[in-house]
């Protein structure tokens, strides 16, 4: 082979590498253009799923929440209930002790609503001082207390499982 046929061969595949390169070429952007519209295309679907399960989620906890408060809100009525009737009775002397035992009682229903939902009273007086579950209101020195003990319980704090629904508010022992 000479080098003339050589370079005719040359010439000639470059000639069809251009030719195909021009017909890709002139065949691409309408190509591209059907792929980015369908991409696009694709893009907006997606979103719009995404955006209805975002609120179908938020639709879902939030009937939820709703239920859970329908729930407890029921257990409490009766109690309210009882205050009403507590409250409609006349303070005398001789019904003094009578109210009393009225007001205990609703007092352990509640009790007893919060102990099946999982509410506990968080014990604080005697214990050393906790800020993640003791709210010092005062500090007061104190014969026969150690540092940061618990003196006296001013509200009562609660937990819900291992969650702090509410610190105890407490008076603490100061050295």
């Amino acid at each position: 082979m000479n080098e003339n046929s050589r370079d005719n061969e040359t010439d000639s595949t470059n000639e069809e590498t251009a030719s195909t390169t021009a017909s890709a070429t002139e065949v691409a952007p309408s190509e591209l253009q059907r792929q980015r519209d369908d991409f696009y295309d694709r893009l907006l679907r997606k979103t719009a799923e995404f955006d209805n399960y975002r609120k179908r989620t938020e639709r879902d906890r939030q009937a939820v929440t709703e239920a859970a408060a329908a729930n407890i809100i029921q257990e409490l009525l009766p109690l309210v209930d009882d205050l009403e009737r507590a409250l409609k009775v006349e303070a005398t002397s001789e019904g003094a002790e009578a109210y009393r035992r009225g007001v205990e009682l609703i007092h352990k229903q509640l009790s007893e609503i919060l102990r099946k939902r999982g509410v506990r009273a968080i014990e604080a007086v005697g214990a050393d001082f906790d800020p993640h579950y003791h709210q010092a209101v005062s500090y007061e020195p104190a014969e026969g207390r150690r540092e940061g003990e618990v003196i006296e319980e001013f509200r009562r704090g609660y937990m819900l499982g291992d969650r702090l629904l509410r610190p105890s508010m407490v008076k603490v022992a100061k050295g």
